[in-house]
């Protein structure tokens, strides 16, 4: 996408929305996906609540935009508390609260018998679990507000039954997350709610590089998509014309085969 089409958050054609002064609330926005698509939210002209579960995770968001127009929650994405927490501070903050971004996930790479149950539980708490109590916050507000929202779910092709292997429970909850965004879109697209699963293939994030699943290789340094390409399919989910939806977004890079 070029700079004109997204820089100045507005209308190119009369027809596309505008992000100017509509309040976007992202989870995981410390870093990765979630910190690249608070930035270009911002850039568009747009207010976002950044939710991280640790406070140095926000403290450059901070120091480069202020907090004119952010908002940041610390809290565990994997409690209900936190997600209203979130959707409160862009209410308290800003007036409303118009789009929602479920980006904060975990996983862990190995065979189904090498992770421990901590870990089982911290990628089923967190994928699913945070995506539900965030979707719900969201039908919430939306539905006081009276003109329909925005729900993205930053999902992954793993869910899709083409990932790669040793990845069973992670590949689990992004199935998880296909189908609860799915059914979303069925339940709630007559209330002007629209719901779209955003399911990358490998980013260069040091999510990728987890548990030394690429061996030698950086990732920072391979042929997969950067964390602003899917900062960029979120802004254009964002700014699709209200009689437009976007329900699955699978996005790889020329590199990958599946």
């Amino acid at each position: 996408m070029t700079a004109p089409y997204h820089l100045d958050g507005g209308a190119t054609n009369g027809h596309w929305r505008s992000l100017q002064d509509t309040v976007v609330a992202v989870t995981g926005a410390g870093g990765g996906i979630g910190g690249a698509t608070a930035r270009l939210v911002l850039e568009c002209g747009g207010r976002v609540v950044a939710g991280d579960l640790r406070e140095e995770s926000l403290t450059l968001l901070r120091e480069e935009w202020g907090e004119d127009r952010l908002v940041t929650v610390v809290g565990d994405a994997r409690l209900e508390a936190t997600a209203d927490a979130l959707v409160a501070a862009g209410v308290e903050s800003f007036g409303r609260v118009d789009s929602v971004v479920a980006n904060a996930a975990v996983g862990f790479y190995g065979g189904v018998l090498d992770y421990t149950a901590e870990q089982v539980e911290l990628m089923v708490d967190l994928n699913v679990k945070g995506t539900v109590w965030l979707a719900r916050a969201a039908v919430r507000q939306f539905r006081a507000q009276g003109d329909g929202g925005d729900i993205v779910i930053m999902g992954s092709v793993a869910g899709l039954m083409i990932g790669g292997g040793k990845e069973a429970v992670y590949a689990a909850t992004k199935g998880a997350q296909i189908n609860l965004g799915t059914a979303l879109d069925r339940e709630l697209r007559t209330e002007g709610i629209r719901t779209t699963v955003i399911a990358p293939a490998g980013v260069n994030t040091g999510f990728a590089a987890a548990d030394g699943r690429f061996g030698d290789k950086d990732p920072s340094e391979g042929d997969f998509m950067e964390t602003t390409d899917i900062a960029e399919a979120v802004v254009y989910t964002l700014r699709q014309p209200r009689r437009m939806r976007t329900e699955l977004w699978t996005m790889w890079s020329l590199s990958e085969k599946h």
